[in-house]
């Protein structure tokens, strides 16, 4: 998977959103957004996939600490089509992130109990166009 950008210290904490827009490659297969305090605890792992891992036009999310991942969660929305744009921000509250997408919203919890979000990278099939918090 081709790694995007890398963002540390971004200090995002509860009550504060980070928005990611982009474009999706033509001949998507899946991509990665990555949420946390480092690469290592990784409070958010967003994989939107068309077509990967067994999965069809399926958002899996889960979480890891050092190697070691999570329960997934899946979300049968899916509101990206290849070739398109995607907006997707991520809300940060105490106990968990609130994940908004065009015409729908879903929470996973906060599984590594992190106060503060510092680490954001995008991999796969996705071209960040703009990053933005506030």
């Amino acid at each position: 998977m081709s790694c995007g950008p890398v963002c540390t210290n971004l200090g995002l904490k509860p009550g504060q959103r980070l928005t990611v827009k982009g474009k999706i490659a033509p001949n998507a297969k899946s991509f990665v957004f990555n949420l946390g305090k480092d690469a290592t605890l990784v409070g958010l792992h967003f994989n939107a996939r068309f077509d990967a891992y067994g999965d069809v036009n399926t958002i899996v999310c889960n979480s890891k600490k050092v190697e070691e991942w999570g329960a997934e969660h899946r979300e049968t929305v899916f509101p990206f089509q290849r070739g398109g744009t995607a907006e997707v921000t991520f809300g940060v509250n105490q106990n968990d992130v609130t994940v908004h997408l065009p015409g729908h919203q879903f929470t996973f919890p906060n599984r590594l109990n992190l106060c503060v979000f510092d680490y954001f990278d995008a991999k796969g099939d996705f071209t960040l166009q703009s990053l933005s918090w506030e």
